[in-house]
């Protein structure tokens, strides 16, 4: 049959990146307590395209994901982007898993197990260079204000802050270590499920520990450093103030 993609086309420019989005698949993502847990992610492809073909085989991207495993680590995503090159005569190909991470937290205090969830992406790519993975998490936590702390006669204003966490890797790292390391910046964990004791035990070490979200963004950026498998990093931490008409930010880069 015609191969279309294959002309020519009007406008001969090279074009960075051309694929599919927003593909549904089921996932398999390690598990630093269980081993492996399956999810669901959305999957976004990608290839370069030369200025000389009109484009793409879109089916292709398809058939690739399709034939491929169906869980996250280095061997089986750099299978995935090979595959890709090669059935797309791509020189460049891209890869992104968006997906939830579901770990099971006992309550402080009374230990009750309740799932919290975790939004994650992991991108990778291949190329001339090699290949190259990029970690992205976002971690709930609980701030308390050290102002507020400071000058009010009784109590504090609290809120729930975003850590966002962009990681280049150099190796394998359990998602865990990521979310603890957000977590333990902020002045509490959040938990889905709490007894009495255990809000009693949320507010006090809440209050005993106020941070700025300036506070919470050096925080996860001198562990970020200090990781054996980290490349380099970028850092966001969002505050969803409870008593402005505004949220307050705070971001560190470390190219």
């Amino acid at each position: 049959m015609e191969d279309v993609q294959s002309y020519s086309p009007s406008v001969a420019m090279h074009i960075d990146r051309v694929g599919v989005r927003g593909l549904k698949l089921p996932l398999r993502v390690r598990d630093r307590a269980q081993g492996m847990q399956q999810t669901v992610a959305s999957v976004d492809m990608g290839v370069d395209l030369p200025s000389s073909f009109k484009g793409t085989h879109m089916s292709r991207f398809v058939e690739a994901l399709e034939d491929w495993e169906g869980e996250i680590g280095y061997q089986s995503v750099r299978h995935l982007l090979e595959t890709v090159k090669a059935r797309l005569s791509a020189q460049r190909a891209w890869v992104s898993f968006s997906f939830t991470y579901f770990i099971k937290k006992p309550a402080p205090a009374s230990a009750r197990p309740g799932t919290v969830h975790y939004d994650c992406r992991l991108v990778g790519t291949l190329d001339e260079h090699g290949q190259s993975f990029r970690l992205c998490l976002a971690v709930p936590v609980m701030t308390v204000c050290p102002c507020s702390r400071a000058i009010s006669r009784e109590g504090a204003h609290s809120q729930r802050a975003i850590v966002h966490m962009e990681i280049r890797m150099r190796g394998f790292s359990w998602l865990e270590e990521f979310i603890e390391l957000a977590e333990a910046a902020g002045s509490s964990a959040i938990y889905s499920l709490l007894k009495r004791e255990d809000e009693k035990f949320v507010t006090e070490t809440a209050f005993a520990d106020p941070v700025f979200v300036e506070d919470v963004v050096r925080r996860v950026a001198q562990g970020l450093t200090a990781h054996e498998h980290v490349e380099s990093f970028s850092v966001e931490v969002e505050s969803m103030e409870s008593i402005h008409h505004h949220n307050a930010f705070a971001r560190i880069v470390r190219p």
